[in-house]
């Protein structure tokens, strides 16, 4: 399949955004919060296929020594063919350096693992939303 990768927003269908993230099961926002989001981060992946919007992610990041990524979701019907994985990698050669933290969707943690991710004993988050996120099953 062939792939078109950029790493910039120009062009980006925000309401494609959310209705990925929101097709996939993870937060979504109205597009211009996600423009604003994507805008601010360190680094964007955005993958298309005739140019069709299929798959995305980001990192926030010092640049130096810490960073995090959000967002990374792929079409349903495009998934289990490498697409995520090649977002991953792109986004984490933009951060060598860096210790790198990210949550998972509940049942998605094996993916992140294959990329040398391991769970961590002492990570914790205060989200503005905590009942939706313990009973979506992200936080005790």
């Amino acid at each position: 399949m062939e792939l078109e990768i950029r790493e910039d927003c120009t062009g980006v269908d925000w309401a494609a955004v959310s209705k990925i993230l929101e097709g996939v099961g993870m937060g979504h926002y109205e597009p211009d919060v996600h423009k604003k989001a994507f805008e601010a981060s360190h680094r964007t992946v955005f993958t298309y296929h005739s140019d069709r919007l299929i798959g995305f992610g980001r990192a926030i990041s010092d640049g130096v020594y810490q960073a995090a990524i959000y967002d990374c979701a792929v079409l349903p019907e495009f998934q289990g063919r490498g697409i995520g994985r090649t977002i991953m990698e792109k986004i984490l050669s933009k951060v060598p350096h860096c210790n790198v933290i990210l949550y998972a969707s509940p049942g998605k943690e094996g993916f992140y693992q294959t990329h040398g991710f391991r769970k961590m004993k002492t990570g914790m988050a205060l989200f503005k939303n905590a009942g939706a996120k313990k009973e979506a099953g992200y936080i005790e």
